[in-house]
């Protein structure tokens, strides 16, 4: 059987590879997307500031600062589009030194200069009034009106599953040990097969260069820059009202103070360079920067509410900037690397950018490809969230199933209901079914609705037992064995051994 020829092969299901394999598919063609782990959005994408930033920051004229605005703009409308929560809440950069405001002034011509609107410096009248609990030492503010924060789990999975409502495919659990180059075609080599395209993109977050270099030979570098979080519970999420950041050094943004679109406050992250692409654990060390930091501009953070922390990895390369383009040497393969902050907010234009560069690629040899498609679908229905919904509208969705009305998750308000709908739209794991609905990421961290979980997923999931249900794919499996086995197995080896010796007890 001769194998398929893909258009296009995305490496990488974050953010960055979910866009664009959602703006491939306004396209005919035929499009596949490869990701090591065993769902979207399990590196980068997860674990950041969830921030909309309004465009401010990045260098005038770079790819970061074009495609930061220009992804800002498409947010509010994108929501509506693809059922993701979104907010435009604003934010707003303190200055808590009178020496610093120049810091502050830069700032605004800066993005003054990048098309960002609505910016304007705030006294500190005006700024204790919008935010109660900024420091006493704050002097003004750069105020942000465009800004707004999302839900990157929500955002990603609505990128992938509307892609592939549009016929994009995905196989997952399949890590590129090799790109190479056969014919007038890429082969992309994983566990689970070999792919042929005439097309590849290259979005594999703190692997790309990993991906690169296996196919050029000006190397590029990517460094894995730590952040660390602490995540209070939603009783302090109403502790500031906008995100709220400290002027920014060469590191990024510094630490921040935001509420989340789940009700919760949120403080990071730390910035520092480390080894591998895998250390994402948290340290004492860096827990407390962001514990001195975040006081600088916002006092009395209820820290005490904190209820679990975390870090994550961004993708820094020394130019500080994206690297997007068709690589020289390389015709048809497409690096999409280096997509640090503000990586989320430009993800939506560098997925344009992105599938436009590959429409370009193949178009040279065929004039007629890449049309656009008359029976795309742009919208995809969110997940319910219980937390939001009317009361009748809850009921009639207990009415047509009453899976609706058994609460699995109490801290989160997610039912049974929603769980049985995340596996039938593909969650395989208990992380899978978190980024989708939020379980297990409240007060009690999945104490107490995590074994239920674990059954749902069994009982929707043919191949999946309890032996094999994960908390993020294979590796992390929960359960080792059934313990009245185990007992039985235990309890049967001296009766087995006094046996064999002819015993018995003698009277």
């Amino acid at each position: 059987m001769p194998q398929t020829l893909y258009d296009a092969i995305v490496i990488g299901a974050g953010v960055s590879g979910c866009a664009t394999a959602r703006e491939l598919s306004r396209h005919e063609g035929s499009y596949l997307v490869l990701e090591a782990e065993d769902d979207v959005c399990c590196g980068t994408s997860k674990a950041n500031s969830a921030i909309v930033h309004a465009g401010f920051d990045a260098r005038t004229g770079t790819l970061m600062a074009r495609l930061n605005v220009e992804g800002n703009k498409m947010f509010p409308a994108l929501s509506e589009e693809l059922g993701f929560a979104f907010a435009q809440i604003g934010s707003l950069v303190v200055c808590t030194n009178e020496e610093d405001r120049p810091g502050l002034e830069e700032l605004l011509e800066r993005g003054r200069a990048n098309g960002v609107d609505g910016l304007r410096i705030v006294e500190r009248d005006e700024l204790v009034s919008m935010e109660p609990n900024v420091s006493d030492d704050a002097v003004a503010a750069l105020w942000a009106p465009t800004a707004g924060i999302c839900d990157p789990f929500g955002l990603t999975i609505a990128f992938a599953e509307n892609a592939r409502a549009n016929g994009v495919e995905f196989v997952f659990d399949a890590p590129v040990s090799e790109v190479a180059r056969e014919g007038d075609a890429w082969r992309v080599s994983t566990p689970k097969g070999d792919f042929l395209a005439r097309a590849v993109v290259n979005a594999a977050g703190v692997y790309a260069d990993t991906i690169h270099n296996m196919v050029s030979p000006d190397k590029i570098e990517i460094i894995s820059r730590r952040g660390e979080y602490e995540l209070l519970d939603t009783t302090a999420g109403t502790h500031v009202r906008h995100t709220v950041f400290m002027l920014p050094t060469k590191m990024g943004k510094g630490v921040l103070v935001t509420p989340t679109v789940h009700g919760n406050l949120l403080v990071g992250p730390t910035a520092d360079d480390v080894e591998g692409k895998r250390a994402t654990e948290t340290t004492t060390e860096g827990l407390a920067a962001v514990r001195e930091k975040s006081a600088l501009t916002v006092k009395d953070i209820p820290f005490r509410e904190t209820i679990t922390s975390f870090s994550g990895l961004r993708a820094h390369q020394a130019a500080h900037d994206f690297i997007i383009g068709e690589v020289d040497g390389a015709p048809g393969f497409v690096d999409c690397a280096a997509i640090e902050s503000p990586g989320l907010t430009a993800s939506p234009a560098i997925g344009k950018m992105v599938a436009g560069i590959v429409g370009d690629v193949l178009r040279r040899s065929d004039p007629e490809a890449f049309v656009e498609r008359k029976d795309f679908d742009p919208h995809r229905e969110g997940y319910v969230n219980l937390n939001v919904i009317s009361a009748k509208d809850w009921n009639d969705l207990i009415e047509r199933d009453p899976a609706y009305g058994t609460i699995v998750c109490r801290c989160c308000r997610v039912s049974e209901g929603q769980i049985r709908e995340a596996c039938r739209r593909g969650a395989r794991s208990v992380d899978a079914v978190k980024r989708r609905l939020g379980v297990t990421m409240g007060r009690c961290q999945g104490g107490f609705c995590s074994p239920r979980v674990m059954e749902i997923i069994c009982e929707e999931i043919e191949d999946i037992d309890m032996l094999g249900v994960s908390k993020s794919g294979p590796g992390s499996e929960y359960v080792v064995g059934h313990v009245k086995e185990a007992e039985h197995a235990r309890d049967a080896v001296p009766a087995r051994a006094e046996a064999e010796r002819g015993g018995g007890r003698r009277g």
